[in-house]
């Protein structure tokens, strides 16, 4: 379905056309936060219309969608499940596209411009995966020059860490520049003051709903009950804390400071044009961590990272190695338990081509091989007064483009 298949006014190209449609949480200078749904340059205030059409519309005995949309967050839908999301879609779809909805539903169209965004979710539980051989293959390479890049445990199953949820920020929140302790290899001792070589990764965040008890895995092929969406997110990174930190147990403060995600939840069941198969996966994964074809597919996605208004990388979602099915499969499979408004993030997205690294480190190669920007100035790592920003896109259907929008943030110096 295109955007011209709506009684709104959209070009046909519109990034944010009916097969879009993504979640968020917005208000205005008079309202309060509560859930809107996106479609062209306006903002649908969806629990106000479902209101209407508990007994208009006929979704008065589904799910009451009007109560869970009239919360300051995604989760209470979140935990209503696949089956209520594909009714809300189809609802949603429906009143956007027949023109006999317009009169009731174009006055619960709120202008873009006119809103305030909020963080989507109330982020349940927070965790990071490394899913990019190239990524992981890099860093390797400059972390530990004299050992294999590859640890012998990456290409079994998908490594990831625990973050803290508490700093997941929404886009356009300032980040403070860290402090921690770092020790160069030239210098004989730590020392502690702000992070000089701060950083960002360029990933993908999946977007969780659905409860499980705990002792009860979520297998390859029950994880797609549970992903509702994708948000665009930047994992900001102090490499130098890092690197002096993440022996033996991995990140920790070099992480936890910030992490920043977009204002809007793309539903995955808006990325099926955009579904792929993996680049290839060799040794075969564990039994647990293979299931239908479907399920343990990537995802076509096409970044821009933005660094002072230049276009510094163009990395590709489809080269990442684990799927987040696999992602989501072993984050479960000792039995932890998932609950709505959890986020996992996909780890850097980087290629082969240098073009393509979604991380300064990697695109300075630690700070060795500076960037120039647009405007003359040279950089390695973020300084004071820099704003990045991160797009995606992905294909649609017939042709078109869905957009994910952006997630941006500009570093403030430590206190």
């Amino acid at each position: 379905m295109s955007s011209a298949s709506t009684w709104l006014d959209l070009p046909d190209d519109h990034p944010f056309g009916i097969a879009n449609l993504p979640y968020g949480v917005f208000s205005t200078d008079d309202t309060a936060p509560r859930v809107g749904v996106r479609i062209g340059d306006w903002v649908l205030d969806a629990g106000a219309v479902a209101q209407i059409g508990k007994d208009a519309v006929g979704v008065g005995d589904g799910p009451d969608l009007a109560a869970a949309w009239a919360n300051p967050s995604l989760n209470p839908f979140l935990e209503l499940g696949r089956p209520a999301w594909t009714i809300a879609r189809d609802w949603l779809t429906e009143v956007l596209s027949d023109g006999v909805h317009e009169a009731g539903v174009r006055p619960h169209l709120v202008p873009l411009a006119d809103v305030t965004m909020h963080l989507p979710i109330e982020v349940a539980d927070y965790v990071d995966f490394y899913a990019s051989e190239h990524h992981a293959t890099n860093v390797g390479k400059i972390f530990r020059p004299d050992s294999e890049p590859l640890t012998p445990n990456w290409k079994h199953l998908p490594i990831g860490y625990h973050g803290r949820s508490g700093t997941v920020v929404v886009s356009g929140t300032d980040v403070v520049r860290p402090s921690g302790q770092r020790k160069a290899p030239t210098e004989s001792a730590p020392t502690f003051g702000p992070s000089r070589k701060l950083d960002i990764e360029a990933e993908l965040g999946f977007v969780v709903g659905g409860s499980t008890s705990l002792g009860r895995p979520v297998s390859v092929d029950e994880t797609w009950d549970h992903l509702f969406g994708v948000v665009l997110l930047n994992d900001w990174s102090a490499r130098d804390v890092q690197a002096w930190e993440y022996v033996p147990l991995g990140p920790f403060l070099g992480k936890s400071f910030a992490t920043s995600i977009s204002p809007w939840v793309v539903p995955l069941d808006a990325l099926r044009s955009a579904l792929v198969e993996l680049p290839g996966q060799d040794p075969d994964p564990l039994p647990y961590l293979r299931g239908d074809l479907d399920a343990v597919r990537g995802l076509d996605l096409h970044y821009e990272v933005v660094w002072n208004d230049t276009v510094v990388s163009r990395p590709e979602y489809r080269d990442m190695y684990w799927s987040p099915a696999q992602m989501l499969a072993h984050l479960t499979v000792n039995g932890a338990s998932i609950r709505s408004g959890d986020l996992f993030g996909s780890g850097t997205i980087s290629g082969a081509d240098p073009g393509t690294r979604g991380s300064f480190l990697e695109l300075t190669w630690n700070g060795t091989e500076p960037v120039t920007l647009d405007d003359g100035s040279e950089r390695t790592f973020l300084e004071d007064g820099d704003t990045v920003v991160l797009r995606a896109t992905a294909p649609g259907t017939d042709g078109s483009r869905i957009g994910l929008g952006e997630v941006s943030g500009t570093i403030q110096p430590a206190p």
